[in-house]
């Protein structure tokens, strides 16, 4: 992992151009936003544009889905088709990695997000990203757990079957090679 988090100025241009394409390939996602408006606020926000390359760099494919007017921040999400591959086989957080007596997986995702600069989607940010298209409908995705829930030992996870999103619970010491987590960043 890059450990300046900054690209070099090469690297950025064809970050651009890769995000750019994404942008006007998808525009059902941000419709009224314009690519011009994002770009200019991401070459402001190096250490975000880092972010959104790890993003990508780990199988998320990182587009806008949102405007936040109060903010004035661009929301980005995953919308890769499937959990992205490279944070898959995962458990949840830490305190599930070193409960693991045996088979530990190498990361988990609450810690890999927190390198990355990313945040977990929450189940209603899952809900609004499956209204934009249709995700993991092969595979999984952790999502952020409310404290409850985590405290008696579980983390939930949803996917997209049968036409509607389900959510399910697991132990936090769970991992799957189909289950990764999707995140979310505003710049």
């Amino acid at each position: 992992m890059n450990n300046k988090k900054e690209l070099s100025a090469a690297q950025r241009e064809e970050f651009f151009s890769v995000l750019k394409t994404r942008f006007e390939k998808n525009s059902n996602r941000h419709t009224g936003l314009e690519w011009a408006n994002v770009q200019a606020k991401l070459e402001t926000h190096t250490d975000k544009l880092w972010s959104l390359n790890e993003m990508e760099r780990t199988g998320g494919d990182p587009d806008v889905v949102n405007y936040d007017q109060k903010t004035d921040e661009y929301i980005f999400f995953d919308c890769s088709a499937e959990s992205p591959n490279g944070r898959r086989s995962v458990c949840y957080d830490r305190e599930g990695l070193e409960s693991r007596k045996e088979h530990q997986p190498e990361n988990n995702a609450i810690d890999m997000a927190a390198a990355m600069g990313i945040e977990l989607l929450s189940e209603e940010q899952y809900r609004t990203l499956q209204k934009l298209g249709k995700f993991d409908m092969k595979t999984s995705s952790w999502l952020k757990t409310p404290s409850e829930i985590r405290k008696l030992g579980g983390a939930i996870f949803a996917d997209f079957r049968y036409g509607n999103v389900f959510v399910y619970h697991n132990g936090a010491q769970s991992y799957y090679g189909a289950r990764a987590f999707r995140a979310w960043l505003a710049v």
